[in-house]
């Protein structure tokens, strides 16, 4: 499509681009239509001061959808995240402190978790704090905090200042997008920053992916993918992505 567009026709070119694909690369759209890269660029950042998308380096990503409410979330995927769920306790190892994050892959685990095995349960969410409890003899750690209303996991000051005074063998992380390209993601600025805060913490940071987090991309970052130490996916999920994923991250096979 070597030709010249005007600035409005561009426009729509690249939000049928973003539509199709998935992302725009300014370079490539810039030969396309015959224009300077930078021409491209500051159509982007037009569109993306409209709020028609978002700007990355080289380009363009699709706005992200805004994160649900963790009740909404509960019955997403409820089958993949069982499987995640048990192959993650499965590498737990006996009289270990893990940090399990908010979530709902995390509230699986904390459900059948084995009793018996010295196992001390640190967290951020009172529902898995309490679900631990219930379902296990393991000693149970509450991060305090403000407590969040739309994913019910304590963060704020209050919260980064107890973080700094515990310390664990493995956090078991849960993303809203991982992406290869984008690595971990999630829908809430002070979320992220509790789970870099949780990482930063623990030993080995472990990355639990339910079908539905493979290539999803949220609006805040929270860690690259090399900067983990595992990611344990769904044996059933069959998404070409996930050995992208796995690819990135150091020690997997």
């Amino acid at each position: 499509m070597r030709k010249r567009m005007l600035a409005a026709q561009r426009k729509d070119h690249l939000l049928d681009l973003l539509a199709r694909d998935g992302r725009v690369v300014a370079k490539t759209v810039a030969d396309e239509v015959g224009v300077s890269e930078d021409a491209i660029r500051r159509d982007l950042r037009e569109l993306a001061e409209e709020g028609k998308l978002q700007r990355v380096y080289g380009g363009a990503l699709p706005i992200p959808a805004p994160e649900a409410p963790v009740s909404e979330r509960t019955e997403l995927a409820t089958a993949s995240k069982e499987r995640v769920a048990r192959a993650a306790v499965a590498t737990i190892r006996p009289d270990s402190t893990i940090i399990l994050d908010a979530g709902t892959t995390t509230l699986a685990m904390a459900r059948i978790l084995p009793s018996g095995t010295g196992l001390t349960v640190i967290t951020a969410s009172p529902t898995v704090a309490l679900a631990a409890a219930e379902h296990s003899d393991a000693r149970v750690i509450m991060v305090g905090g403000e407590l969040s209303r739309h994913s019910l996991v304590t963060g704020g000051g209050m919260a980064m200042e107890a973080i700094q005074h515990v310390a664990a063998d493995t956090f078991f992380l849960g993303a809203t997008g991982i992406d290869p390209a984008r690595g971990l993601t999630t829908g809430e600025l002070d979320d992220a920053v509790t789970k870099r805060a949780l990482a930063s913490r623990c030993t080995e940071t472990v990355v639990l992916a339910s079908e539905e987090k493979i290539g999803a991309v949220a609006r805040y970052p929270i860690l690259a993918l090399d900067a983990v130490t595992a990611i344990i996916t769904d044996p059933a999920d069959d998404n070409p992505l996930t050995a992208e994923v796995r690819s990135s991250i150091d020690g997997q096979e």
